[in-house]
């Protein structure tokens, strides 16, 4: 079949951005037409799907015994296939209407350090949600396209994409990629050092959704110009009763440390080991940053003065490689070029 009459075919076809936090849908002239999170309510006792995305995300932490919430990705990986492929599917037929007879040809987007047996479940679970062919990209790549770096060019441009499993980080030329790290240090992670600093320092228990409002909140990676704090509930694990503590901004930095180090640690050594001519067109363009992780506030300026570089935000972090995805869709030589599968 020549890439004329497969253009012709892309027209029920959909771009994927898998995340182990939210998963984005990309329908060929429709644009972004699915952005809900990556969790799944299932019946313990009948096996049944009870409820996906968003519906699900407000049950959690809050489900009876017999329904449980699940995020079927781990670390930017397929951790639970079965429920990996409820969700694909019902996120497939929802892009398309749930019109059951629609095999669409898929592109998606996966961490850059993905093994073999990870590629093979992300594959196989989506050729079961009923996908005619799929293409895999790694992620960074596919996110510089979607926050518009000419990638095609003979210069440098470097991308740091941090989302809520992984951290990617890519120095990108004339279409390939010089250098590409994948850390499992993301968003997720940083709500975990939340949930686990409250836990020690305040004897106070808190869930995951409250984790992620007080780092949306109060979180930072570098000091505000003015304090800021903010009231948090959650149960006293002496008294076993409710109880709200106020939090200050900075002691969510000092919890936010460690992670934020790592990610910054990346970035220098993928600067260290990038060759000196493309050193020198990311001294000029800068870094951009995509990924939900990314909106941490004053991260933009922490990085700026480890590394010296300018540093800016893409357009649109949290879509940004689902938009890239999508560009695939209609550029099927370099998607041949770039699909790692």
């Amino acid at each position: 079949m020549n890439s004329r009459s497969l253009l012709s075919l892309f027209s029920s076809d959909l771009a994927i951005d898998l995340g182990t936090a939210n998963t984005l849908v990309y329908a060929d002239g429709k644009g972004i037409v699915i952005n809900e999170p990556s969790i799944v309510a299932l019946n313990r006792k009948t096996g049944e799907v009870e409820a996906v995305g968003n519906e699900a995300k407000q049950m959690l932490g809050r489900t009876p015994a017999d329904i449980v919430a699940i995020k079927p990705l781990r670390d930017g990986v397929i951790a639970d296939f079965k429920v990996a492929e409820r969700m694909l599917n019902h996120f497939i037929h929802k892009a398309h209407k749930r019109k059951r007879l629609v095999h669409p040809r898929i592109v998606i987007g996966v961490p850059s350090e993905t093994t073999e047996v990870e590629k093979r479940a992300v594959l196989d679970s989506t050729y079961r949600a009923k996908a005619s062919e799929v293409y895999l990209v790694e992620q960074a790549m596919v996110a510089a396209v979607g926050a518009g770096l000419p990638i095609a060019e003979p210069c440098g441009n470097m991308i740091v994409d941090i989302g809520g499993g992984t951290t990617d980080i890519a120095v990108l030329s004339l279409s390939g990629v010089v250098y590409s790290r994948s850390l499992r240090v993301a968003g997720n992670e940083m709500d975990d050092a939340i949930m686990n600093y409250v836990k020690r320092q305040y004897s106070l228990l808190i869930g995951e959704r409250t984790a992620e409002a007080i780092k949306m909140e109060v979180g930072s990676a570098a000091p505000f110009s003015e304090p800021r704090t903010m009231d948090v509930r959650g149960r006293d694990l002496i008294s076993g009763l409710p109880k709200a503590i106020p939090i200050k901004d900075g002691e969510i930095r000092e919890a936010l440390q460690e992670c934020v180090a790592t990610i910054v640690t990346a970035i220098r050594t993928a600067l260290e080991r990038t060759p000196p001519e493309l050193s020198a067109d990311i001294g000029d363009r800068g870094i951009v940053l995509t990924g939900g992780g990314s909106l941490l506030k004053n991260l933009d300026a922490r990085i700026r003065s480890e590394t010296g570089l300018p540093v800016c935000l893409a357009d649109d972090p949290l879509a940004s490689v689902v938009l890239g995805t999508g560009k695939m869709l209609t550029n099927f030589k370099l998607l041949k070029r770039i699909s790692i599968n």
